[in-house]
């Protein structure tokens, strides 16, 4: 399907990690993106015909955000297991209830986690949860952009089982482009010596970078001290996880040898301040992340441990705690924060044909209402959208061509009311 924008704000690169707005017209054919510049009279392009013509009206498309850590489908814990510490919440609430899940729950519950997503503009998810090929199946099916990686620990599965997710959602992704399949684990503290060299001779045979929960609490780095004698970033090196890159979700509890090591990697550090909030699980060094050229995204982490798959919400707290911790309101400004949502986000992913607006890039856009009162004054977009913008001002959200939220409204394939009872039914079982 061919789609034209005109009357169109776009947000494209500035130079460095900074934005620059435009005025003009967008166009996508089929999965990518044709055009983007100024606006082109019909006279010049008789030869492209529009299956659709959106008139922006002046708002803004944007490339979409990019959710580099949650556990979507977690979605049926929201609000169910809450106000405990990490080790309690995980150990008493949530793996009990995660024992009794089907494939077929993960794929409904996926669905409403996407829909949640689609309204916040985020277009892509960087997922870690059971039963990858349910997962797979749920993104597909409705038309969204999934990066997997395993949850594997001590608890369940294999490495073979790992192996065998890693072909089987890189083979339904082939066709489509929609799912992919990247290393990891859940984290050292329920993942066994012999488990975690599992992992790492995986990543070794298919090249593959690693990603798991890295120094998320204080206790965590403790732990794997007295078990190891190093941190769980240093214990990750020393297994050669790394060779191929990766990257840490949390990252908030690390050694001045930690940042080194990132730092010879390229490790991405994921931060997700709403859940280490709600967790008190403290505040990751954000700010010395950027200052040392170590790669940093943003995600929401699960609806269990959040709750809310919000993306506006955790680029508004990465920059103030940022400011906060630091004691300095000038570090981490908007256009960095913007800049880890969007393009580090779509990189860490290894998605990237999903980092700009360009022609040849992939259609994953998003609309974003200027007319709402908390977008007035236009001083300076990027700054509004990261300090005063809402879910409110997501009027669209286009993934792979396909407008799959507009105004309100779904395009996914499946009635809302049919999600939200499915997604019920899976909790009033366990109870």
């Amino acid at each position: 399907m061919n789609i034209r924008f005109i009357n169109a704000k776009i947000l494209l690169p500035g130079e460095g990690h900074s934005f620059r707005v435009i005025e003009g017209e967008l166009r996508t054919e089929d999965t990518r993106i044709s055009y983007v510049g100024e606006e082109v009279s019909c006279l010049h392009s008789e030869d492209w015909k529009a299956d659709r013509t959106i008139d922006c009206r002046g708002n803004l498309l944007m490339p979409g955000f990019k959710n580099a850590h949650t556990h979507t489908a977690m979605t049926f814990l929201r609000s169910l297991a809450d106000d405990l510490p990490l080790q309690s919440w995980l150990n008493e609430q949530v793996f009990p209830r995660e024992a009794l899940l089907k494939p077929d729950d993960i794929y409904w519950l996926d669905i409403l986690g996407i829909m949640e997503y689609l309204t916040s503009g985020i277009t892509s998810n960087f997922d870690m949860y059971f039963f990858p090929p349910d997962n797979a199946r749920a993104s597909i099916d409705t038309g969204f952009r999934t990066v997997q990686t395993s949850g594997f620990n001590n608890f369940g599965s294999s490495i073979e089982e790992v192996e065998k997710n890693y072909n089987i959602v890189n083979e339904m992704g082939e066709d489509n482009g929609l799912v992919s399949f990247i290393m990891g684990f859940h984290a050292e503290y329920t993942t066994s010596m012999e488990r975690m060299k599992g992992i790492a001779s995986l990543a070794h045979k298919y090249k593959s970078p690693v990603f798991l929960h890295n120094s998320e609490t204080k206790a965590e780095v403790d732990g794997c001290i007295e078990r190891y004698g190093m941190t769980p970033t240093a214990l990750m090196e020393s297994l050669g996880m790394y060779e191929y890159g990766g990257g840490s979700y949390h990252a908030v509890w690390l050694s001045d040898d930690d940042f080194e090591i990132m730092k010879k990697h390229h490790i991405y550090a994921i931060t997700n301040p709403a859940s280490n909030l709600k967790l008190a699980s403290g505040i990751a060094p954000v700010n010395r992340f950027l200052k040392e050229g170590i790669p940093l995204a943003i995600g929401t982490d699960g609806p269990a441990s959040n709750n809310a798959l919000d993306f506006f919400r955790e680029m508004y707290l990465t920059t103030a705690l940022a400011k906060v911790r630091e004691n300095d309101a000038s570090v981490v400004p908007a256009d960095e924060v913007l800049y880890s949502a969007v393009t580090e986000g779509a990189r860490c992913m290894n998605l990237p044909d999903c980092d700009c607006l360009a022609p040849g890039k992939l259609a994953d856009i998003i609309m974003i209402d200027l007319s709402q009162p908390n977008m007035q004054p236009e001083n300076n977009i990027v700054k509004n959208i990261v300090y005063a913008g809402s879910k409110q001002n997501v009027k669209m959200t286009m993934v792979n061509g396909r407008i799959l939220y507009e105004d309100g409204e779904f395009n996914i394939g499946f009635e809302p009311e049919t999600v939200y009872e499915k997604a019920n039914s899976i909790i009033n079982r366990m109870r």
